[in-house]
């Protein structure tokens, strides 16, 4: 061997040694090379355990996240059902309000659930006057009895008599009347924890608003009719002198109005008030008055007091046609305190 082949062999610590030629590979480098994303690893043997704990939850979390999500919206909507169904099913504790605030778990919607939350602060009330005897409604306003109806209803009355939806019937007394407004204040007497209507607020009623009216036409305690909002501010005209109901043309129970400049069931009399009034298509008959017209949360939003009886005019039917009045809650609300002091005459 000469000198320069030994030369080439030698090894020189200094610089890495390199195999050159078929077959030679280099050694094993003391790390892992990068990777580009998405090549595998080089080295079955050497695996990364770190790397797989993170991938793990990555495939998890959206399965987690949609469970979740479905989970909280059962919750949701189970809670919202169980509360709903509370407000319209579960009886009227003492004294509290009626209002409805949506379907209950029973089935009952719209005019069923209106019905049966507020039915049971509606009453019948009779009046006995030295003119005769007459049948009106009422709403129930305070648990120890305060009830609100029609001044025609009551005015020059001897004696007056509560009939509760339960069948139960009590004296009364007039507390206060208000011959302006056609309101009068009745107080039902040995009485307490009564279920109380939810007084609404009339200058959100629209025309179109569905609505229930609840009274007691002919005698008939708690009848049950509906119908739309037909109209608003209408002008009506009725007597604020007593025994209206039995004037030339009325017959008994039918309350004579004006309207659009005609009289209905018949002569008003020489001593009248006017009021603005919610119009109805909802079915009034007579004894309706002083009842309550009802939005479909359950409120009240007028006190029933007119309605056009067919029977009075040359046609000869009986019964409503669809034309009604009441007199809007706003007005009552804004007159509870004079009834309570005795009301007005005027």
């Amino acid at each position: 061997m000469n000198e320069d082949a030994r030369r080439n062999d030698a090894h020189d610590p200094q610089q890495p040694q390199q195999s050159h030629g078929a077959g030679g590979y280099p050694p094993r480098p003391p790390y892992e090379p990068h990777l580009s994303y998405g090549n595998p690893a080089p080295y079955a043997s050497h695996p990364q355990p770190a790397a797989q704990a993170q991938a793990q939850p990555r495939t998890r979390r959206p399965v987690a996240l949609v469970a979740s999500v479905a989970l909280v919206s059962a919750l949701i909507g189970g809670g919202t059902a169980a509360l709903v169904g509370r407000a319209t099913t579960a009886p009227a504790a003492a004294g509290t309000s009626t209002k409805v605030i949506g379907t209950s778990s029973s089935g009952n919607t719209g005019v069923a659930a209106v019905a049966a939350a507020v039915s049971p602060s509606i009453v019948e009330i009779s009046a006995t006057s030295g003119a005769g005897e007459s049948t009106g409604s009422g709403v129930v306003v305070t648990g120890d009895g305060e009830i609100v109806t029609n001044n025609h209803v009551v005015s020059g009355a001897d004696s007056v008599k509560v009939t509760f939806s339960s069948g139960k019937t009590v004296t009364g007394s007039v507390v206060g009347t208000d011959g302006g407004k056609d309101l009068a204040l009745v107080k039902a007497e040995g009485v307490s924890g009564l279920p109380v209507a939810s007084l609404g607020d009339s200058s959100r009623v629209t025309v179109g608003d569905q609505v229930v009216a609840i009274g007691s036409p002919e005698g008939l305690t708690g009848t049950v009719t509906s119908g739309i909002v037909s109209a608003l501010d209408r002008d009506v005209t009725v007597s604020t002198g007593q025994s209206q109901g039995q004037r030339p043309g009325g017959g008994p129970g039918r309350w004579p109005f004006e309207f659009g400049g005609g009289q209905y069931n018949g002569d008003v009399g020489s001593s009248t008030t006017t009021y603005k009034a919610i119009q109805t298509d909802a079915s009034l008959n007579p004894g309706n008055s002083g009842g309550a017209l009802i939005n479909m949360s359950g409120e009240i939003i007028g006190i029933n007091s007119a309605m056009y009886s067919a029977a009075s005019s040359s046609s000869g039917q009986a019964g409503s046609v669809g034309l009604g009045f009441a007199i809007p809650v706003n007005t009552l609300k804004a007159d509870l305190d004079t009834l309570r002091n005795g009301g007005s005459d005027s």
